[in-house]
């Protein structure tokens, strides 16, 4: 199936609120059990981004499907071509607004994390996002490998991997730092520098 490609170019306006809910209930109401909600794709197309190569010379059919789970026999996952091109024409505008936010805002960018009031603090955890953005990973190891091993960028990605890696992985002692809500918000903060450093490192200037 063809989709139209990624332009760094394009002119888009962000998407509303009311635009980003109605995408994660378009996305929710999928039957693919691997559609991503989004969180889970504000990381994925973040991690696309700013990871290793271009994503305007990938085609489309590579990363985009993932998104709502891969594509099915003809319209599947989506019950018409209409919804279809919705979903691809509202996740390309929110790619180009995080392009926009992360070229002029830097560190006051702000990613899709999930926000708990506890004790009267606001409490962030960046799980799910990191989740998609380690997906968007998967897809290119070996350019993510080099990155992983560079020392400072390896440090920063840290709490992306702690928070979104599989749970069988950690350790008992990253297994027990990750039960305190305290420690994922400070993780989940740090988030931030990483993706402002992986930006900076593919974009200087």
């Amino acid at each position: 199936m063809d989709y139209p490609q990624y332009n760094p170019q394009t002119d888009n306006a962000p998407l509303s609120d009311d635009e980003l809910n109605a995408l994660d209930d378009l996305l929710q109401e999928l039957p693919a059990d691997e559609a991503m909600n989004i969180e889970a794709m504000d990381g994925y197309l973040t991690a696309l981004l700013v990871g290793p190569g271009e994503l305007s010379q990938r085609p489309s059919t590579d990363w985009l499907p993932a998104v709502w789970g891969g594509d099915g026999e003809g319209n599947a996952p989506f019950p018409s071509n209409k919804q279809r091109k919705r979903a691809t024409l509202l996740v390309l505008r929110h790619l180009q607004s995080i392009a926009i936010e992360l070229r002029d805002k830097g560190e006051a960018w702000q990613p899709i994390f999930s926000v708990a009031e506890v004790d009267d603090r606001d409490l962030v955890d960046a799980e799910v996002w990191c989740i998609g953005f380690l997906q968007a990973v998967g897809l290119d190891p070996e350019g993510w490998g080099a990155l992983f091993d560079d020392a400072e960028i390896g440090a920063a990605l840290v709490p992306i991997a702690l928070l979104g890696g599989d749970e069988e992985d950690l350790s008992p002692e990253d297994a027990q730092r990750l039960g305190d809500l305290d420690v994922r918000d400070q993780l989940s903060r740090a988030v931030l520098d990483a993706v402002v450093l992986l930006y900076r490192r593919k974009f200087p200037g």
